[in-house]
């Protein structure tokens, strides 16, 4: 805001944030507890469907890291077919867009939760049944858009930048697909919505330390690969006992996310972005 030569204020000469002008006005998303359910070569493996996983809406306030599980090769699409910002339609409409755009002639598409995440506002646990649309969009989705929810996880999520994913790694070289564990993944997405509900921060570190339990035993190239210069193991099961929980942010590592009520060292903060948020921002 600038002032006139008389010292009043000049309200038309206000600019817009360089910052925000440069990232673009289309959210960036966190995959939480239960990621993987959303591929169908998994969901169908689960003998008690629905399996669930939580995706959350997050400003575009900074600039993820490629490689790291923050969607961002997804957004880059969105960015391109929606000239920076989202439509105003359904959410549903978008994620379908997006997810056609995104996958077209690919062997092995990119699950729908990454572009579910970047369209639905708020905290959103999406519910994978391999019988309904062929496991590769939810069954159903329960969304909570609570401004007093989105401060509180806001305040208890912490993320520490790890590493990108290497150029050649993959994260399928190795499956094994136990029916137990798919179940129990599937779980710790229920149990990480429910939590974040009840702004219970003990539940919800608990539920992304059995997450990570999963991927481990169930596609282990997500954590341990020959590709990897980081052991990923070592340093996330150091803050699980120091903090709530944590997780990374995708396979290979990223972020680490971590569950905790005081301050993490080296760690940034998120802004979890609601429905009602989205309106006062006057997008979408």
């Amino acid at each position: 805001m600038e002032r006139t030569a008389s010292g009043k204020r000049n309200l038309k000469t206000t600019s817009k944030n360089p910052v925000a002008n440069l990232l673009g006005a289309i959210p960036n998303r966190l995959q939480l507890a239960g990621g993987w359910i959303d591929q169908p070569f998994v969901s169908q493996h689960n003998p008690k469907p629905p399996g669930s996983m939580v995706v959350v809406q997050i400003e575009p306030n900074f600039r993820p890291m490629d490689r790291s599980g923050i969607a961002s090769g997804t957004r880059a699409v969105a960015m391109k077919i929606w000239n920076g910002k989202l439509p105003n339609r359904p959410s549903e409409e978008l994620a379908r867009e997006l997810y056609e755009a995104e996958n077209q002639g690919k062997a092995e598409p990119s699950g729908s939760q990454d572009m579910i995440g970047l369209v639905y506002p708020g905290v959103n646990r999406l519910d994978y049944d391999f019988k309904i649309h062929a496991g590769v969009f939810p069954s159903h989705i329960e969304s909570c858009n609570s401004g007093k929810v989105a401060r509180w996880l806001s305040g208890v999520l912490h993320l520490i930048p790890v590493e990108s994913r290497p150029d050649g790694y993959g994260p399928l070289g190795e499956k094994n697909l136990s029916p137990k564990w798919v179940a129990k993944l599937g779980q710790s997405g229920q149990n990480c919505f429910d939590a974040i509900v009840k702004m219970d921060a003990k539940a919800l570190g608990a539920s992304l330390n059995l997450n990570m339990r999963c991927w481990e035993t169930l596609l282990p190239h997500v954590v341990r690969h020959p590709l990897l210069r980081l052991d990923l193991m070592p340093l996330l099961k150091a803050y699980q006992q120091q903090y709530f929980g944590a997780m990374y942010s995708g396979c290979g590592g990223g972020y680490l996310i971590v569950v905790a009520d005081k301050p993490v060292p080296g760690a940034f903060q998120v802004n979890v972005r609601t429905k009602k948020r989205l309106t006062a921002d006057g997008h979408r």
